[in-house]
């Protein structure tokens, strides 16, 4: 949701997100999760080694397509995470789709992990995703559902940019009340 709200954000302010590849699989290794958890991180490292192979290839800024295409998959038509769904995500961006075979090895895994702790490592090992750098500050989040749309947008973020000025910011957080809402 936070990076379908910063696409929306450029569309109102003079900001370009740059995507980064953080993996959950990571960020859990060596922790005591319930089974079902563990399942699912270990099917989330297609995902990230996949996008770690277009950004050795392509270049930063395709990881951007990328990430759309496959989060579209993965999120709203509730494809699964397999090689398969990462080939089809890879080719709808004109991509080689032999990426997904090699990301279902290990072969862009020292990339990755270099990736992960790059965006991670300045906003410490206690959060999760997303994360977002703006001017020196790295913080967790924000995490919102839905997206907000156009000026909604810039309104949102000029108020995250407010509260990450003050270098004592650390948190805000309430429960969920609803799961994400996708449109």
């Amino acid at each position: 949701m936070t990076s379908r709200w910063m696409l929306e954000v450029e569309k109102v302010r003079d900001v370009h997100t740059v995507f980064h590849v953080m993996s959950l699989a990571v960020l859990n290794e060596g922790r005591d999760l319930p089974e079902d958890y563990r399942r699912e991180m270990d099917r989330a490292w297609i995902g990230a080694r996949a996008a770690t192979g277009v950004i050795g290839i392509y270049g930063q800024e395709a990881v951007r397509p990328f990430y759309t295409a496959l989060g579209t998959r993965y999120h709203l038509q509730k494809e699964s995470r397999e090689e398969v769904t990462v080939a089809a995500a890879l080719a709808e961006c004109g991509y080689d789709a032999g990426i997904a075979a090699r990301a279902a090895t290990d072969e862009f895994d020292e990339a990755m992990r270099a990736s992960h702790h790059e965006g991670m490592d300045p906003v410490g090992q206690d959060v999760g995703t997303p994360v977002l750098h703006v001017n020196g500050m790295a913080l967790f989040g924000p995490v919102i559902s839905p997206a907000p749309k156009g000026e909604q947008a810039g309104d949102l973020f000029d108020g995250f940019l407010k509260m990450v000025s003050y270098p004592g910011f650390f948190e805000l957080k309430r429960s969920r009340t609803v799961g994400p809402i996708f449109d």
